[in-house]
């Protein structure tokens, strides 16, 4: 029988092989600027015409780098909360590493892609779009590598700010600014930065729910408001100490309070048709973190080198969820209490040696230890008769929840050795060997503790066929960090029928052994950017929904392991300049993400995909200069292929669609250097659409209860924006 998987696999691989034949001639007749030692060299005047102002812009200008971002782009992670998978910093990811003078900063918050919106782009001498491998870079196993050269001076300094409006489709409108500091005067450099960027959301969603036989049941409408706070200060020093010798220190210190209100009206369709329940919901939540980080670098006479890593960060969230319902004469009940407090902390040290083995061959080897945990709590009250009230929850009666009160502790050890070979011009193999232990701890409510082991190879190989066309394949081992989250329980937001989600502390790391293939094609004359890439993944130890009931009266699921599953991924994507029909200064970037999975489903027995998995994503967008003006626009739209995002549950089955969501944008640079840039967000609908069906009992009994549909729509975002820097 062929599956699902098998039918993909046939018509992505004909879809690559076209392409590959199909580039091929072109790729042996091309000359255009690529080094050859693969890497792209973008000096400053390269950008002189755009008058740029951070190293952001100009990394905008560059095919396949950029995006038509300002306030649309992805900033740093708010990371630093290993709680979300991800801990401890790894050898990459195979994405794209951002360095800066060849260094990869100290931080997971503070990162080194965070810096370009705050450097001056008067500081940047070049910039490196670095393809292939070396011991020589700070970082290992990326698709690639965007170096950011600054000059060398004895002394110089830059101001940079910025002050935004921001206007909701409500009406309501937000100040936000940011002003940083860099430079450096001799050994000495400096960043440092201060920013408060409000993050203002109101959405409006519409819910009808109908019964099992399509009797209609409710009708919802909810307004939700959340005005969070985004203040952070960030500094990034370097010192070199002497020719052979440096150290850097980073640090960040962030607060995110983010209180939400809710607002609910439900109309009863069934038992009372046309009664009107209005409730409301007040979420005064808070949130704040640090990070500092730093390391040393010593290089030695013969050219081997020691460097030492050491990261430290907290992340504190708290929040008390209370929901009151409006009562006849016009007085509030409180009927749900929900307080949650977690802090998550992470300690990393990271030590390591590079040296030449044998000419065009070396060897880095070293050692990571991480040290993560959570302290995590959540109270439950209710509006329940008999019980006797507490001020612990509100004045509410408390309720038992299981594994409610819970401190989880992950001590790890990766040793590691890194060999890379410059096989000759134009090929390079790096070989990576990671072995990973760590000991889970968990105590409170719960205990328990175990013991892990992986063994976690990669192959990289990378292959000039020209200057210009790069092929890659990779084989690896992967093992996905698990979600301390997902040991304890928490508070349920997105379903208004539950309450609180049961923790499972019986967790194991989902693994995979991923297989990749990448090519990518630098159009002559820096045109443009041309690259496929296809990899199969196949998973153990699936995480996902899984069955955790201890009665039959009180049916529970959490987060678990429930098998094998596949995976299979295919991205095409392109970035063109149009200077075939006289548009030099138009560059159009488009990108198409198709994919597909499978595993069997715990609940029903079927093979599905994973949960709430895309079936692809599709993204268009272009920049249009016109330096004679001093001016440029764009656009960006983001669709994704709907028809599979299904989230299974022990008694309801979740499918998801999204409609395309378009931006613009518009910036005018005056002859001081002021930037005005002018955005649109979400012109188009936009909206989420979820399709929820309840079940009586398990989903496997296959007794329907009622079908809720839900549309919710966040509306149009306006942003004006002034930017400088002196």
């Amino acid at each position: 029988m062929i599956t699902r998987i098998q039918q993909f696999s046939t018509r992505v691989s004909h879809a690559v092989l076209v392409l590959m034949i199909a580039l091929f001639p072109v790729a042996l007749m091309a000359q255009g600027n690529v080094g050859d030692d693969s890497t792209v060299i973008y000096p400053a005047e390269y950008f002189a015409e755009y008058a740029p102002i951070t190293a952001q812009d100009m990394l905008d200008r560059i095919p396949g780098q950029g995006s038509s971002g300002g306030s649309f782009r992805g900033g740093p992670s708010s990371g630093g909360n290993p709680t979300s998978g991800g801990r401890g910093l790894g050898s990459g990811d195979g994405g794209v590493e951002i360095l800066v003078d060849g260094k990869r900063t100290a931080g997971k918050n503070n990162e080194s892609s965070g810096q370009l919106g705050r450097i001056s782009a008067g500081q940047v001498k070049e910039i490196q779009i670095i393809r292939g491998t070396s011991g020589d870079l700070d970082v290992r196993g990326s698709g690639q590598v965007v170096n950011v050269v600054l000059f060398e001076a004895l002394a110089s300094n830059s101001i940079s700010y910025d002050v935004s409006v921001q206007h909701a489709h409500n009406d309501e409108s937000t100040l936000a600014g940011s002003v940083s500091l860099s430079g450096q005067s001799g050994g000495f450099n400096y960043l440092i930065s201060a920013s408060a960027n409000p993050r203002y959301m109101h959405q409006v969603s519409t819910e009808k729910s109908t019964l099992g036989d399509f009797t209609p049941n409710d009708t919802v409408l909810e307004k939700l408001t959340s005005d969070t706070d985004n203040n952070q200060l960030r500094m990034n020093l370097g010192y070199d100490i002497s020719e052979n010798s440096s150290v850097r220190l980073n640090a960040l210190y962030g607060v995110n309070d983010g209180p939400t209100d809710i607002n609910r009206y439900t109309t009863d369709l069934l038992y009372a048709p046309g009664a009107l329940t209005i409730e409301r919901e007040a979420i005064p939540g808070e949130r704040d973190n640090w990070e500092i980080g730093g390391d040393y670098e010593y290089t030695f006479a013969g050219g081997d080198r020691f460097k030492l890593l050491a990261i430290a960060n907290q992340n504190n969230k708290a929040a008390n969820r209370e929901r009151f319902q409006m009562q006849n004469d016009g007085s509030e009940l409180k009927n749900l209490f929900i307080g949650t407090d977690s802090v998550t902390e992470e300690r990393i040290v990271r030590g390591s040696y590079t040296m030449d083995i044998f000419e065009g061959q070396d060897i880095e080897f070293g050692i990571e230890r991480a040290q993560t945990t959570l302290d995590s709590k959540l109270a439950l009250g209710l509006d329940i008769a008999g019980g006797i009230p507490s001020a612990a929850v509100g004045g509410l009666v408390p309720q038992t929840v299981s594994n409610a009160n819970s401190q989880v502790e992950e001590i790890r050890y990766e040793p590691f050795l890194i060999h890379n070979w410059t096989i000759n011009s134009q090929m390079t193999l790096e070989s990576t060997l990671v072995y990973e232990t760590s000991e889970i701890t968990q105590s409170g409510d719960v205990s328990n503790q175990r013991d892990f082991d992986f063994v976690k190879p990669k192959v990289d190989f990378r292959y000039d066929l020209t200057p210009s066309l790069q092929l890659r394949g990779s084989i690896e081992r992967i093992v996905n960090q698990l979600s301390f989250s997902d040991f304890v329980a928490a508070n349920d937001d997105q379903d208004n029928d539950a309450t609180t989600q049961a923790g499972n502390a019986s967790l194991r790391q989902q693994t995979q052994w991923k297989y990749a293939f990448n090519a990518e094609y630098r159009l002559p004359e820096d045109v443009g950017v041309l690259t496929a890439e296809i990899y199969y993944a196949d998973h153990q130890d699936v995480i996902d929904r899984l069955d955790v009931s201890t009665s039959e009266t009180n049916l529970l699921s959490a987060n678990g392991n429930i098998g094998d599953g596949k995976e299979l991924v295919a991205n095409l994507s392109s970035s063109i300049r149009l200077g075939m029909i006289n548009l030099p200064n138009v560059l159009l970037t488009t990108s198409l993400n198709l994919q597909d999975s499978e595993v069997k489903d715990p609940f029903l027995g079927i093979d599905r995909r994973f949960q709430l998995y895309q079936r692809g994503r599709t993204t268009i967008t272009f920049r249009h200069d016109i330096p004679k003006w001093r001016a440029n626009w764009g656009m960006q739209l983001f669709d994704r292929v709907d028809g599979s995002m299904f989230r299974y549950d022990i008694d309801d089955i979740e499918f998801a669609v999204g409609e395309p969501r378009l931006n613009l944008f518009a910036e005018y640079i005056d002859s001081r250097g002021l930037t005005y840039r002018f955005d649109a967000g979400a012109l188009t609908d936009g909206s989420q659409r979820r399709r929820r069906t309840r079940f009586i009992g398990r989903i496997s009994d296959n007794i329907l209860e009622e079908y809720e549909y839900r549309k919710s729509v966040t509306g149009m975002e306006l942003t004006f924006k002034i930017s400088g820097t002196f």
